[in-house]
């Protein structure tokens, strides 16, 4: 009789440390499975800030040789080219939501140089170097549209995925925070730069 209840103690003893067993390898999984969706996520979303900057630096690269263009004709608007300048050298440089608030300065300049330039210089538009840059600026305004839209949507993802129960525990034990969006402050500077002269 002590030999059979002995027996059932330890079938029991056995099933309950079975079924522990058997919850932490589900638990450990799960674990598995949020903190690699999680890792996908972060990739993600530095996936979609270095396209942005693959197209910023385009950018970068086409402002100069604009602004050389125009000052053939704009020999007076010296101000106006050196501010695109300044805001195209802190914008090079500047990281993290400093690049965000730099590229802001840069789109603004950006706007205010070439509305002067269209206004005041006419004949410029006859230039067909001026045209060709002015074409390549308007796909590059483009593309730097879309790669924030694809950026500021697994923004959406990930963060979301940080705030959702139960994956919030693995992305806090990861320390992982949210990222901000690629937004823009004025109604001005939502617009694409405007090129058509």
């Amino acid at each position: 009789m002590l030999n059979t209840l002995l027996l059932g103690t330890g079938a029991i003893v056995g099933i309950v440390v079975g079924a522990v067993a058997f919850l932490l390898l589900i638990f450990a999984i799960w674990w598995i499975c949020a903190r690699n969706k999680l890792m996908r996520l972060t990739t993600a979303v530095d996936e979609a800030w270095s396209t942005i900057d693959i197209f910023l630096k385009k950018r970068y690269d086409l402002i100069p040789n604009l602004v050389e263009t125009v000052k053939g004709y704009a020999k007076h608007e010296s101000e106006t080219m050196s501010a695109v300048i300044k805001a195209r050298q802190v914008a090079i440089v500047a990281t993290g939501n400093d690049k965000i608030e730099a590229e802001k300065a840069l789109t603004a300049s950006l706007n205010r140089f070439l509305t002067a330039t269209r206004e005041d210089y006419p004949d410029l538009k006859a230039n067909a170097n001026f045209m060709s840059l002015q074409n390549q600026l308007t796909d590059i305004e483009g593309e730097i549209e879309r790669s924030r839209r694809y950026f500021n949507g697994t923004v959406k993802e990930y963060n979301t995925y940080l705030v959702l129960f139960p994956s919030c525990i693995v992305a806090r034990k990861m320390k992982l925070e949210k990222r901000n969006f690629f937004e823009l402050d004025s109604i001005e500077e939502r617009k694409n730069v405007k090129v058509s002269f």
